[in-house]
C-alpha cells in the first residue's frame, strides 16, 4: 500500500510542481532574482518532500501553493510599482563609467574589484579602456556598454541597407509536413514538392528538417542521415 501511496503522491507532486511553475512564468536561472531563486529551491525540496510524504501530503502541498502565490504576487506587485521593484528585486548600479570606478556601488554590488574585472573578460574586454559603461543587473549579472570606437562596425556605419531577415518557419520535421506551418508561409504542397525535386529529393520522409525563408520563398534541407559519423572531434 505504501508503494501506490508514494506512486500517487509523486504523481501528484509532478503535477503541482508544473501548475505552479506555469502559475510562476518561465524563466531562465540567468533571468532569476534572489527572491525568486529562493522561492525554487523551497518549492522543490517541499516537492521532493511531497512525494514520500503518506501521513499528511495536503502539508506539504500547502505550503507549496503558498510559495507559489507569494512569487507571483510578488511579480504582479513589482509589475505595476517601480519603488516595490526597487525595494524587493533590486536595481540596476553604475560599477564603471568614462573611466571612473565606483567602489561604494561595488560593495553594494557584493563584489570586489576581481570579481568585476572576471565579468569584463569574460565579455571579451581585457581593458576598462575599452568600456564606457558598465551596469550591475539585479540578476547578478553585467552589462557592458562599449567605448564607441570598440564596438563591432554595423551596416549603418558603412551606410549599408541590407534585406530584413525573418525567422525561418519549420514546415518538415524528421520526414512528416506541418500543413498548418506551410500554409501559414503562403506555400502549398505543389510548392513544397517543386522545391524537394529541385534540390534533388523525391519526398518529404527523405528530410529530417526543412525550414522556409519566407523572405526569398526557399526551403533550407538538412536530409535524413543514416550513416554514423565515425570521427569524434570533441574526444
Amino acid at each position: 500500500m505504501d508503494i501506490i501511496k508514494i506512486i500517487l503522491t509523486s504523481t501528484a507532486s509532478v503535477i503541482t510542481l508544473f501548475l505552479l511553475t506555469k502559475l510562476m512564468g518561465n524563466k531562465q536561472v540567468s533571468q532569476l532574482s534572489m527572491f525568486d531563486y529562493i522561492i525554487g529551491i523551497s518549492i522543490g525540496s517541499i516537492a521532493a518532500e511531497f512525494a514520500t510524504e503518506l501521513d499528511n501530503p495536503e502539508h506539504c502541498l500547502t505550503a507549496m501553493l503558498i510559495y507559489a502565490i507569494s512569487a507571483y504576487l510578488v511579480s504582479v506587485v513589482t509589475g505595476k510599482s517601480t519603488k516595490m521593484r526597487k525595494i524587493i528585486i533590486g536595481r540596476p548600479l553604475i560599477l564603471f563609467d568614462n573611466g571612473k570606478l565606483y567602489r561604494s556601488n561595488l560593495k553594494k554590488a557584493r563584489i570586489d574589484i576581481s570579481d568585476f574585472l572576471t565579468h569584463c573578460r569574460n565579455q571579451g574586454y581585457f581593458d576598462l579602456s575599452q568600456i564606457r559603461t558598465a551596469v550591475f543587473e539585479y540578476n547578478g549579472s553585467v552589462s557592458i556598454l562599449p567605448v564607441e570606437t570598440e564596438r563591432p562596425v554595423s551596416p549603418a556605419d558603412m551606410k549599408l541597407k541590407p534585406v530584413q531577415q525573418e525567422i525561418l518557419v519549420n514546415v518538415i520535421l524528421d520526414g512528416n509536413i506541418n500543413e498548418e506551418n506551410l500554409k501559414k508561409c503562403g506555400m502549398d504542397r505543389v510548392w513544397l514538392d517543386k522545391q524537394l525535386k529541385e534540390q534533388g529529393y523525391h519526398n518529404a520522409e527523405e528530410i529530417y528538417l526543412g525550414s522556409v525563408n519566407t523572405v526569398e520563398s526557399t526551403l533550407v534541407i538538412y536530409p535524413i542521415d543514416t550513416k554514423e559519423k565515425d570521427f569524434d572531434p570533441f574526444e
